[in-house]
């Protein structure tokens, strides 16, 4: 039978320890996914973005046309759906693109 040692709970913590239970490891990390530009030219980012220029554009047109009326629903339409579609669009593409 083996005899049972007893320690004092904070001489025990407040002893240094004498090996340090991690060793550092050398290692060389490398990228495989460096940021692009290009990254950008998203199928569904680009779509998004040439809807609302689209819409943009005919807004234009109209208003040269001198449809007032029909620029200035389009004009409050596209208050709400400028924000929100590049806000979601942002979104979208951090939450695909791996860093």
């Amino acid at each position: 039978m083996r005899k049972t040692q007893w320690f004092n709970f904070r001489s025990f913590f407040q002893k240094p320890s004498l090996t340090s239970s991690t060793k550092p490891r050398p290692f060389k990390a490398y990228s495989f996914v460096p940021f692009s530009p290009l990254a950008m030219l998203d199928p569904t980012i680009l779509t998004i973005g040439g809807i609302v220029l689209g819409i943009a554009i005919i807004e234009r047109i109209l208003e040269r046309w001198g449809v007032i009326d029909l620029v200035d629903q389009f004009a409050k339409v596209m208050r709400f759906i400028l924000p929100v579609s590049f806000y979601s669009t942002l979104i979208y593409f951090f939450a695909t693109f791996m860093f």
